[in-house]
């Protein structure tokens, strides 16, 4: 078995994807390494890049390009599959991540056998403020719906053994969220201090969209900590109304009938909206298992090139 797999989703990445392959293919490895390029349906010219370097690069390359974009957390599931590693080391495109740091992570998971994946820390981060905002709310939100152990940071620059890639792989939904199969799979986890560099070529491919659709995955998918929430609200506002119940009739009986209709309505309509909420919340836990029972693919690869 190779020693490392490194797996690599590509997303318009043309400018930056040859560079980064040919210094992670002059990295020395005990034991070999391999190169996992995942082309997530790319509107530039990545997959004629990928393509290329699959068929000249010095070391193995696997490239597989997708039908369509599926979006990270599946490009790099479909990585995994094709990895065959004994460690495998997800890193991005953007050359935040310096190369060099690759073998630092791989150093320190083959002298701590123990844990079965090593989790990546900054010493700084180079994210704009916009996605430093992102992953804060995210942190916070992995800590309550996920027990994410506290102060543990989900980099998406990680490195698994083969033992839990292949528990990953045994997640067939379409909508995976890597960090939260993790979680539900392994409590043996270590991190690693490691530099992050400005992004060298670009901006960052996430929008405001697909932040919240992948808070929705680790919201729906892995957690029935909203649907407890919303009983919770449900009993709190049922409560409240029990009072104000009472309080209204109490007017009734001893002051008169009470003015204030408009206030009243004010009020259904607050309620109602909260049943809305809590109805659309239960609708996207439904959705999502229709779409499941169905086979909706975690992705489709298209071609793949082994070099």
């Amino acid at each position: 078995m190779i020693t490392l797999s490194i797996v690599i989703p590509v997303y318009n990445g043309a400018t930056s994807i040859e560079r980064l392959v040919r210094e992670l293919a002059g990295l020395k490895v005990d034991g070999g390494l391999e190169i996992v390029l995942v082309n997530d349906c790319s509107t530039d010219n990545s997959w004629a890049i990928i393509d290329r370097l699959a068929r000249e690069a010095p070391v193995p390359v696997i490239a597989l390009d997708l039908s369509r974009n599926f979006g990270e957390h599946n490009a790099v599931m479909a990585g995994y599959e094709a990895s065959s590693g004994a460690y495998i080391i997800n890193i991005d495109d953007d050359f935040q991540n310096p190369p060099s740091e690759v073998l630092k992570v791989l150093d320190f998971a083959r002298t701590n056998p123990r844990f079965d994946i090593i989790y990546t820390k900054y010493q700084r981060k180079q994210h704009n403020f916009f996605r430093n905002l992102g992953s804060k709310f995210n942190d916070r939100m992995a800590t309550i719906l996920l027990d994410k152990p506290k102060g543990l940071y989900l980099s998406s620059f990680r490195c698994v053994n083969r033992f839990l890639c292949e528990r990953i792989l045994d997640y067939q939904g379409p909508y995976p969220y890597i960090d939260g199969i993790i979680l539900e799979r392994t409590q043996r986890i270590g991190v690693i201090t490691v530099q992050h560099a400005p992004r060298a070529e670009g901006r960052s491919s996430y929008t405001l969209r697909k932040l919240i659709r992948l808070w929705l995955f680790m919201f729906v998918n892995f957690s029935v900590m909203p649907l407890r929430i919303s009983s919770i609200m449900g009993f709190i506002i049922s409560g409240v109304g029990f009072i104000m119940a009472l309080v209204v009739i109490f007017e009734s009986l001893v002051l008169g009938t009470p003015q204030g209709w408009p206030s009243i309505a004010a009020g259904i309509l607050v309620f109602a909206g909260i049943q809305l909420i809590m109805l659309g919340l239960i609708g996207e836990y439904l959705g999502r298992l229709y779409l499941m029972q169905k086979g909706k693919p975690q992705y489709i690869v298209r071609t793949k090139v082994t070099g």
